[in-house]
């Protein structure tokens, strides 16, 4: 059974090494493809009218603007063609630098030549003049190209937003907005797998272009917290643009993952050249070059406020032309200018021993990725708001630290890789862009000598020892490779000639090795470890959310140089620009009937407007009137019944003065026959008493 899996990957590796190689030399197999017509000019007001971003920074919007140029007047093809030939001077060396001096001066700055610039300058006219050979240097020339530039921005640009050139880059643009799925490439084998999944190649079905597909595991980042990783590494290659860092050409979503599509890297990464492919260590004149390539890369993110803060081999990768590029940007954090960061770590981390490996030993990475944080950071700037914030109580102080240990208990909160930290941010001291240089010098220790400056090769030491010794031990230059070749490294440093960084940025430094293209510079399939599959994790609304907004499609400025590099501009532009034409002017043909037949609704829809308001007024109006009749007769009616009310109630009043003068009489009358029963009552009682009277005189007489 063991024989049997073991021929079975035998089989796999074999399978998937051979295509993958024929797909990269291949990668001209194109789908059939058309430009859409756009759905409106109302994309210029989302695009911006502004001039760098529209004819410099994309480069179809470049190539367009460039051929208008080209097919205009006289005098906008002389501006574009002297920034070409400024552009070539600048790159150019030694005698063939002196040539493109002296073409510029002969073509652009004689009165007699027919691409004499004074006629259009304007205010920069004198720049021009006053350029000669005496003062040819890059400083007057740059100010000659900022005057070509200011030229260029006014009527030359105006008439290019009208022209069907710029109606061909709506098109483009229109096409670039389409809804990027997993169906839109060609997927081949794996490349590595990570804490939060796994790196493939794919190829673009419509232009056979190569890329490296980062597959990040939904259910694996919301479990292990790294979606905010996730989403400062994506919004960073998002933003940077430069040849000597990992461009991001595409951001979707599948049911499972989150998919970074970046360039395609098949050197393998310095780490892999150091250690794996022939005798450990790199050639001097390769880690020349290569330093160059990191420098400028470095100084690039710096120059967006960016620190990297994880500059090792590692991440820094080849590609099938030997140029190398810096990736992994999990740790980077933006920085506001003059502004310093600092971490306060108050978790206690035990004592870690590092495993060994099979290539070079595994240093550990803390602050990101797999069992990574970023500690509790702090920004802060001069000694004035150093001191008012250690005058603060911070409203938290250490949780979030806390928190975090919990959760990540091994790993110290210190971003960066251990061995390749600077001492500034081991001591949790203020820190900004020059940790990334210490990191840097680390990595050409270990390009020369294949071991870390205060770590041997394969030495298992606890983390805490790496620490100390790189912040209290000198570090020694032991190795046989050090004593000529680092003078020459620092030499080539110093020396203003060693590297043209103008030609490197331009690509057109030949580098010192290339990688062979039948060549996979990465292990066997099988010697990835497969990621443990997360279950009971559920994503909510929120999750959703996240998920959308890190899905946005193509990146302008790198999908723009894929149709370039891929041969599809050229193909789709030469063959449909007549009919873009056309289809141009058929559209401003069919946007002015549709004003104008606008602007007649307009107005038949105001006079249909005022017709039904007339109405409206008038219905109004009798509706008044309806309302006032209907309240003159609310009113007379409650006179009437006011008036009623008030004769009731005056008949109420007689009849109960009446009952009243009834009862009077009756009262009177009553009265009276009490008085009368009274009065006989009282004769009655004194015939009595005088009978009584009598009878008892009677007695008397009779008794006498």
């Amino acid at each position: 059974m063991g024989t049997l899996q073991g021929e079975l990957m035998y089989l796999n590796n074999l399978v998937v090494n051979t295509t993958y190689p024929g797909v990269q030399q291949a990668g001209t197999s194109r789908s059939s493809m058309s430009l859409p017509r756009p759905k409106s000019s109302g994309l210029l007001g989302s695009e911006g009218s502004c001039y760098e971003s529209l004819c410099e920074q994309q480069p179809i919007g470049r190539r367009l603007f460039r051929q208008f140029l080209l097919d205009s007047n006289s005098q906008y093809a002389a501006a574009a063609k002297l920034l070409e030939d400024f552009d070539y001077w600048q790159h150019m060396e030694d005698e063939a630098k002196e040539k493109a001096k002296m073409r510029v001066l002969a073509k652009f700055c004689q009165p007699e030549s027919r691409t004499f610039l004074f006629s259009h300058a304007g205010d920069a006219a004198e720049k021009y003049a006053s350029l000669s050979i005496s003062n040819f240097d890059e400083a007057a020339m740059e100010h000659v190209r900022e005057a070509t530039r200011t030229f260029l921005k006014g009527g030359p640009f105006s008439e290019y937003l009208k022209s069907p050139f710029f109606y061909r880059f709506l098109q483009w643009k229109e096409y670039e907005k389409q809804k990027i799925t997993r169906k839109y490439f060609y997927e081949f084998r794996t490349l590595g797998r990570g804490g939060f999944g796994e790196v493939c190649a794919v190829q673009v079905k419509h232009t056979g272009q190569m890329y490296a597909c980062k597959k990040l595991d939904k259910r694996r980042l919301k479990t292990k917290g790294g979606e905010r990783l996730a989403l400062i590494e994506k919004q960073i290659l998002e933003k940077a643009n430069s040849r000597f860092v990992i461009n991001l050409a595409y951001a979707y979503e599948d049911r499972t993952h989150l998919c970074l599509v970046m360039d395609l890297m098949s050197g393998g990464d310095l780490k892999f050249h150091i250690y794996d492919l022939g005798k450990r260590g790199i050639r001097m004149e390769r880690v020349v070059y290569y330093v160059a390539q990191i420098t400028s890369g470095i100084l690039h993110l710096h120059s967006m406020d960016i620190v990297y803060r994880d500059m090792k081999p590692e991440n820094v990768l080849l590609d099938a032309k030997g140029q190398c590029r810096l990736s992994d940007f999990g740790l980077a954090v933006e920085l506001p200018k003059g502004k310093k960061i600092c971490q306060k770590v108050t978790a206690n981390d035990p004592p870690q021993e590092e495993e060994e490996e099979v290539v070079g030993g595994e240093e550990e990475e803390v602050g990101g990725g797999e069992g990574e944080i970023g500690g509790e950071e702090e920004i802060v700037g001069g000694e004035e708001e150093q001191r008012r914030r250690r005058d603060q109580t911070h409203p938290w102080p250490s949780v979030g630290v806390q928190y975090l240990a919990q959760w990540y208990p091994s790993s110290a909160l210190k971003a960066g890789t251990t061995g390749y930290m600077a001492p500034e941010i081991l001591r949790q001291e203020n820190y900004g862009m020059s940790v990334d240089w210490w990191s840097v010098g680390c990595s050409i220790y270990e390009m020369v000598a294949a071991r870390l400056p205060f770590k041997d090769f394969k030495e298992k030491v606890q983390n805490e020892e790496v620490t100390r010794r790189t912040l209290e031990d000198d570090c020694k230059f032991q190795h046989s490779d050090f004593d000529a070749p680092v003078k020459d490294l620092i030499s080539h440093f110093l020396k203003k000639k060693g590297i043209n960084f103008h030609r490197l940025e331009a690509g057109l430094t030949e580098p010192p090795w290339v990688p062979k293209p039948n060549v996979i510079y990465a292990k066997d399939v099988d010697a990835f470890r497969t990621a443990s599959e997360v279950e009971d994790v559920k994503l909510d609304s929120k999750d959703e959310r996240f998920f959308k907004e890190f899905s946005t499609g193509a990146v302008p400025v790198r999908w723009q140089k894929e149709m370039i590099e891929s041969g599809t501009f050229d193909l789709l532009n030469s063959s449909e620009l007549n009919a873009s034409c056309q289809e141009w002017r058929g559209e401003e043909r069919r946007g002015e009937e549709r004003r104008g037949e606008e602007r007649r609704g307009e107005g038949r829809r105001g006079e249909e407007e005022e017709r039904r308001g007339e109405e409206r007024r008038g219905e109004e109006r009798r509706g008044e009137e309806r309302r006032g009749r209907r309240r003159g007769e609310e009113d007379e009616g409650e006179r009437r019944e006011r008036r009623g009310e008030e004769r009731g109630e005056e008949r109420r009043g007689e009849e109960r003065k009446m009952k009243g003068e009834e009862k009077r009489g009756e009262e009177r009358r009553e009265e009276r026959k009490m008085k009368g029963r009274g009065e006989s009552e009282e004769r009655k009682g004194r015939e009595r008493r005088d009978g009584r009277g009598e009878e008892r005189r009677g007695v008397e007489r009779r008794g006498w």
